[in-house]
């Protein structure tokens, strides 16, 4: 065991992040989404939520500050009238981690975003029931903290 890690990042998932390369992308997926067939690699987190997860993972993990929308989310079906209150509070999370300006999410059709997923290096399959709760995150570059001296190891 380690401190300050929360306890939701499995050590499969903190390998899987650590692996990850700068515009590498990760999908946290809800318990309806087809993970199994889609990923390339997957991190089962049955049982847990996205929103704790995503919490979490922020912590460590920059978004991609050199395109637009390193968000992606799965937009409502044409016809389905549901809202997706879930991903309201997707946005909100990820305004309080963002270290610089406002970070552009994507909505994408629901098939276009299972072939994205298919390219991404990892899925993680959740417990997630709210509906339209997969989320697509593109990752950025790590930075040395800006303490003159210091170097990362």
């Amino acid at each position: 065991m380690l401190m300050g890690i929360p306890a939701i990042l499995s050590p499969e998932l903190l390998k899987i992040l650590m692996e990850m390369g700068h515009g590498d992308e990760i999908v946290f997926a809800d318990g309806n989404f087809p993970a199994a067939s889609v990923a390339k690699r997957l991190v089962r987190l049955d049982g847990h939520g996205i929103l704790p997860l995503l919490e979490a993972v922020l912590r460590f993990f920059p978004l991609d500050t050199f395109v637009d929308k390193p968000v992606a989310l799965m937009a409502v079906v044409p016809g389905d009238a549901y809202k997706p209150v879930i991903q309201d509070a997707y946005r909100d999370i990820i305004g309080r981690y963002v270290r610089e300006g406002a970070v552009g999410v994507e909505c994408m059709d629901r098939f276009a975003f299972y072939e994205r997923a298919r390219a991404a290096y990892a899925v993680v399959a959740t417990g997630e029931i709210a509906r339209y709760a997969n989320i697509l995150l593109k990752k950025g570059i790590v930075e040395a903290p800006s303490s003159p001296g210091k170097t990362g190891g």
